[in-house]
Formats: C-alpha cells, structure tokens, sequence
C-alpha cells in the first residue's frame, strides 16, 4: 500500500451477536466456489481479517461478513464468515443480520411483504427470506429505500445431521463429560451446562470459555470430525453448552463457545439447527414444531424442521431458523501501512 487501506462497513448485530458487513475495501478472492474462495482468503488475506476483527478495530468476540459475488447462477450474492480464529463454514445470526443489512441499506431491490434471497455460504445454499414492513414516515436511514424495515428473517439450512449421541470424552479438569456431536453448517459438541456445574447466564461466561475449549480440543484430538460431502468442513468449530430456560415460551438456552473461545450472544443459528437435527434424531420434535431458544442475554432464535433428506451416508433433516436484527451503524476503517499495529491484536 502507498497510502491509508479504506474499507468500508455496516455495523449490526442478530439476538446481540455482532455483524461487521464489509461492503469494500477488501480484496474480492478468486474461486468458483465459495470453499474456494475461503482458501484464497486464508492464505493471501489473513492479515485483513485480523485488523478488522482484533483490537483496536474489533475485540475477541468479533464477527465479520465479506459480501461477494454469487458463485452459482441462480444466486443473489455470496458470503465470508470472519472471526477471531479465521474464517468460519456458516453462520446463522450472519444470514439474519446480512439479509437485513443488504435490504434496509437498498444493496438489493425489497419486495414486500416477504423478500426471498439466494445467498451462497461456504457450506452451501442458503435461501433467506425476510418479512419486510414500512417505517413511519420521517424515520429513513438515509437509505435508497429508507422506509424498509426488516422485521425478521428465515433461512432455510443446508441438511443438518447428527454423527453421535451420547459419546463421553475425558476432558483434563473436568472429568468424563457426555455430549452429542451434530452438523448444522458447522460441527458442535453439545453438552449439558450442568454436567459442567455451571449455568448459561453471562456470570458465568469466563468459565464457559474455559470448559468449551476444553471440551473442543479434548475431543478434537481423541477423534476425527469429518463431513461426507467436503473435507473443508470437517473440523470441531465449537462446544454449544444447553441449559433451562430463563423466560416463559422458550424451550431451553445455548451458549456457544467457537473458534478461539468466542462466545455467541446469540442463540447460534447453526447451533441451533444442530439442535433440532438432534432432537428430531431422538424423536423430541417432530417435523414442523418449532422450538424457541435462548441466548446468554435471553434474545431468542426459533428452530424447525422443515423436512428429511439426507447428507452421504446420514439421515438429515431440513432446518429453518428465524430471528431479527438491527443496524447499528456505518464506518469506514483506515488501515494504515505506517501503523505497527495495523494488523491488529488481542488481549483478553
């Protein structure tokens, strides 16, 4: 660079979870697949996902979003997870809050009252269709539509499936601990809070983090996690711990410790379709029952089966979840050659 980088951002957040939407600024990757494209940012542009997501710009519970041209025909525009550890599979609180992003911003043309978009995800498809309503007149954004309000978003997910139920893992400090192994866009470990001795409220978040990633490497380095379809999403991308519910409707609380010790403030939108893939396993829910879960603050998502089919040699289910999300602002983020800092840090 011979001169400050700008790359400029819509702020957001889904149930809490922040959502940093890079609109420019950053290298489109090359790749005719997103999982392609993935690599190509791994490799050649890590140190942009690092000044973006670390400190001073970001922090260590960060999530990022890079908008991208479609990989396939049919599609509206494709996506990049970013994160504290590297660039993630799926995300769920992503697809709510980057749908909501592009439609109240006026990036893509909004047809009311649903709008449907085709958004291609490294793990897959993903059809996200927003409920879209007028605001009262004088409250634009600024916006080329600035009257839209997107109430909420549903995405259909890419076939979620369970690999194990009920596998224990010795895990240092903790003991043998119980979980069940599910994919929904991502690979988890869920396990009950209280097999742990702790609870799913954010007194409790510095040992949460602690156990998750305990739990995570234990069972990484005891077994592998591969996925039938592309061995790029093969990996233990986190420890979703479920507990009660705190508040009258809702079937029971997650909390999701990622990548490097994140914490989700959000239920996790492919934790959750984790979650019904596993309870429709053990014939919990049936298919068309949605569920509400919680968040460490209490924000919800709701999860349902939408239908069966299946992912290599796995029985699969069809999940959808929903939720809302909120702008929170714009910025333009100056990353400055001269800076010794300009790739970011972290300190927790």
């Amino acid at each position: 660079m011979s001169g400050p980088l700008r790359i400029r951002t819509v702020e957001a957040h889904a149930a809490g979870e922040p959502l940093r939407v890079i609109l420019s600024g950053f290298p489109q990757p090359p790749g005719e697949t997103v999982l392609e494209r993935r690599r190509w940012t791994r490799t050649h542009a890590d140190a942009l996902r690092t000044a973006l997501m670390w400190e001073p710009r970001g922090h260590a519970d960060m999530y990022g979003c890079l908008l991208m041209p479609p990989a396939t025909p049919d599609a509206d525009f494709a996506v990049l997870f970013l994160h504290n550890e590297g660039f993630s599979t799926m995300c769920g609180h992503g697809i709510i809050a980057v749908t909501t992003v592009v439609l109240e911003t006026g990036l893509f043309p909004v047809v009311r009252p649903i709008t449907e978009l085709r958004i291609d995800a490294p793990a897959g498809r993903i059809v996200a269709r927003a409920q879209v309503t007028d605001r009262p007149s004088g409250s634009g954004q600024g916006t080329r539509d600035p009257g839209v309000r997107v109430e909420r978003v549903a995405f259909t997910n890419v076939p979620s499936f369970v690999i194990a139920l009920d596998e224990t893992i010795a895990v240092p400090g903790l003991g043998h601990i119980r979980y069940d192994l599910a994919f929904g866009g991502a690979f988890y470990a869920y396990v009950d809070v209280r097999d742990v001795g702790l609870a799913c409220v954010p007194q409790h978040t510095a040992a949460l983090i602690d156990a998750g990633m305990r739990i995570k490497r234990a069972i990484t380095a005891m077994r592998p996690v591969t996925h039938p379809v592309d061995e790029d999403l093969g990996f233990l991308y986190g420890t979703i711990f479920i507990g009660p519910a705190e508040s009258a409707g809702a079937h029971s609380r997650n909390v999701c410790i990622f990548a490097e010790g994140e914490v989700d403030r959000s239920p996790t939108g492919t934790g959750v379709s984790g979650r019904v893939a596993i309870h429709h396993a053990r014939g919990e829910i049936r298919t068309g029952q949605p569920i509400e879960i919680e968040s460490i603050l209490g924000t919800r998502f709701t999860g349902t089966v939408l239908g069966t089919t299946t992912c290599g040699p796995y029985a699969a289910v069809v999940p959808e979840v929903s939720g809302s999300a909120w702008i929170t602002g714009t910025a333009e983020h100056r990353i400055d050659p001269e800076d010794p800092l300009r790739h970011g840090f972290l300190l927790r």
